[in-house]
């Protein structure tokens, strides 16, 4: 067998088996081979029943007797139940699934191993639902079982024994076939083990492991194959970076003069942050190579000026500049709050949407076609082909996590500028990784005079005092915004919905005022008029789901309601709350989380209360929820980390990182014999992703 072998043709495999992997991403034995265990049973310290604790996991040895299916009134499906027994006393077995599977498996009779978690029966006594059975023949000397056992995420309906019975054939076929990236240099002086000797380690432990270093992920055998991923991944984006270097590009010699006149007609001093982030961009748009430069900023930290700043600077040099934002309203508001910029500096700017009038558009891309408009703003209209500019130089994307990895790159001309945004807060330890392979500038500063917004989490009990202040705002002229995770009533969760809720609060506590709704359902152009009306103060509460999360910028919003907070992420918690507080007057926050949450539950918004600190949030929310899903939103081009955990393993990165930048120091085209493998498996596992990551 070999490692690119297709799965469905490992012993115990199948046709039906296979697809279900191949729906899992499980397509080789290599992808099964690195299918790590998520968690480690200790199954060494071997009880009698008598001795077991309901709500601990027991490995206890004994006859299984009394085996039967019951089919309950109204179910399809059959329960299958036996109890096990040794001479201090007998627990019950039940089995919710797979009940044929193990009803064939019990035939056997004689001794078993069992393991699992006691909890009290419904009709007394103790049971363990789902128990991990081995059997032992006719004596009941289990030391020859009694080890860790790993425990592996499985696909639905493949018994967890069946998982491991088909990880162990692969690892006995093929772990001597897995070669490590590192070069051999590299890891005699960092000594680690090689690859085949790690994955039999983390898949096989020895009896004398630690459990609580397997359960980290912390053995010298994890940390072989987390390092391993990691120096791949730096080494590639590295080579990235170094190749966008040797690009042609165009430089755009640096516009002091006309970017100070900017700063000075502006209504406000700039912060410190902005004039360093500008003077970043400058320096990138000067060099002869194509700039690829992300701009994390909270929410009011100003990176529309430092965009136009960019833009002044390539309009000074005879380049045009487009600024493509995700929704029609984004647009319009960086056009309006651009235009008496544009006017003072005598830039010629133009907006193009979907929404404008054919002839209008016609005009503005004759304008940008024959070079007489210098910066045009608008949506995913600037990259439809009747779109053509005479003379691009710089394209500025955004919130540029709210558009796909091609969707970027079409705004990229062949040597033109990027220069990517977003109000998204990430951890500066991600960015480093995600964005490893171009320039990150971070705007951590907000102007001075914003006041911070308040912010409580409440109970559903005083709801009704809320919704008291809510009217009270509104009456003083205010609006205010009520946030609902689902747009409607759902049988599968018992939540409230925004749908049905605008109708309540219509009728019920804000009768007197106008309530609009806006979801994501909602046909673009009644996206498009909810939010005009709520913005020009039509509606005096708005009820909606996330799609408020960016684009609508009311500063008359003074209070955000988030119904089921809990349900929410910090990172989207704090871009929602980034919808209020842009007026003169103080704004409030109201997270209202269920009763019955979990006290970390709890704890995890009191985050909010703490800080407005968009980047200390990130980090908290990075923390809670894990890379995974928080790399799941972004749509970064890069792979799945299989053994690396971002959060978990910020030392090794370094280290993959510095180990990285030292190898290509000696051996900068991976040309010797010793970069053969880690040059192969660059190009095999993560090559086209690794060239998409270059525009964000």
């Amino acid at each position: 067998m070999r490692l690119d072998d297709p799965i469905r043709f490992l012993k115990g495999v199948g046709p039906r088996r296979g697809e279900i992997l191949e729906k899992a991403g499980i397509t080789t034995l290599e992808d099964l081979l690195y299918r790590l265990p998520f968690r480690y049973e200790d199954r060494r310290n071997i009880i009698n029943i008598g001795e077991a604790a309901s709500g601990e996991d027991s490995t206890l040895v004994g006859t299984i007797s009394g085996v039967r299916e019951i089919r309950p009134r109204g179910r399809r499906r059959v329960i299958l139940r036996g109890i096990l027994g040794d001479k201090s006393g007998w627990v019950n077995l039940v089995w919710f699934h797979q009940a044929a599977y193990f009803r064939e498996k019990l035939a056997a009779g004689g001794m078993w191993l069992v393991h699992g978690r006691l909890e009290k029966a419904p009709r007394g006594g103790v049971q363990i639902v789902h128990p991990e059975i081995e059997h032992l023949g006719d004596t009941d000397d289990a030391s020859a079982v009694a080890r860790v056992l790993p425990v592996y995420q499985k696909p639905t309906d493949i018994p967890v024994a069946a998982m491991r019975g088909m990880v162990e054939r692969v690892v006995d076929a093929c772990a001597e076939q897995a070669r490590t990236v590192v070069p051999e240099p590299l890891r005699e002086s960092l000594g680690i083990t090689s690859l085949a000797e790690a994955l039999r380690y983390v898949h096989r432990p020895p009896r004398d492991a630690d459990i609580e270093e397997l359960a980290s992920s912390a053995t010298p055998a994890h940390r072989v194959l987390i390092l391993d991923e990691l120096f791949a991944l730096q080494v590639g984006m590295s080579l990235r970076k170094a190749a966008r270097r040797l690009e042609a590009g165009i430089s755009m010699a640096v516009a002091g003069e006309r970017i100070e006149g900017f700063f000075d007609g502006l209504p406000f001093e700039p912060t410190a942050a902005q004039r360093r982030v500008v003077a970043e961009v400058a320096a990138d748009m000067e060099r002869p190579r194509p700039m690829t430069r992300l701009v994390h900023g909270d929410v009011g930290s100003g990176k529309t000026v430092v965009a136009f700043a960019a833009a002044l600077q390539a309009v000074a040099a005879g380049y045009q500049a487009a600024m493509m934002a995700p929704t029609e309203l984004l647009a319009e508001q960086h056009y309006a709050t651009m235009t008496p910029w544009a006017e003072r500096e005598g830039v010629s700017m133009e907006l193009l949407t979907g929404k404008v009038a054919a002839a209008v558009a016609r005009r503005v891309r004759e304008g940008v076609a024959g070079g007489v408009v210098d910066l045009v703003v608008g949506t995913h209209a600037l990259i439809q082909e009747a779109t053509a500019f005479a003379k691009l130089g710089l394209g500025i994307v955004d919130e540029q996590h709210r558009f796909g990895v091609m969707q970027r790159a079409a705004l990229k001309g062949a040597q033109a500028d990027t220069l990517l945004l977003s109000a998204t807060p990430i951890p500066r330890t991600l960015s480093l990784t995600l964005y490893g392979d171009i320039d990150v500038s971070f705007l951590d500063e907000l102007p001075p005079g914003r006041t911070p917004v308040v912010t409580r989490v409440i109970r559903p009990g005083a709801r009704n005092k809320l919704h008291e202040r809510m009217a009270k705002a509104v009456e003083d002229g205010r609006q205010c915004y009520i946030v609902y995770p689902l747009v409607e009533e759902s049988e599968a969760m018992d939540l409230a919905d925004a749908t049905s809720m605008a109708e309540q609060l219509q009728a019920g506590p804000f009768k007197d005022f106008r309530v609009g709704l806006l979801h994501g359902r909602m046909k673009a152009a009644e996206k498009d008029a909810a939010m005009r009306s709520f913005k020009d103060g039509e509606l005096n509460v708005l009820v909606a789901t996330t799609v408020i999360e960016v684009g609508i910028d009311v500063p008359n919003a003074s209070i955000m309601v988030v119904e089921h907070a809990e349900r929410f992420g910090l990172a989207q918690l704090h871009q929602l709350r980034g919808r209020v507080g842009r007026g003169a007057r103080e704004s409030f926050c109201c997270l209202v989380a269920e009763q019955g949450q979990s006290r970390d539950s709890f704890e995890r918004l009191r985050v909010m209360e703490r800080t407005t600190d968009g980047f200390e949030i990130a980090e908290a929310d990075l923390r809670l929820r894990g890379p995974g899903e928080y790399l799941g939103t972004r749509q970064s081009g890069l792979p799945a980390f299989r053994a690396a955990n971002l959060v978990r393993d910020e030392e090794l990165l370094e280290l993959a990182r510095t180990s990285a930048g030292a190898w290509l120091e000696e051996d900068p085209e991976l040309a010797s014999p010793h970069s053969a493998e880690l040059r192969r498996v660059i190009e095999q596992r993560w090559g086209e992703k690794l060239r998409l990551a270059e525009v964000g």
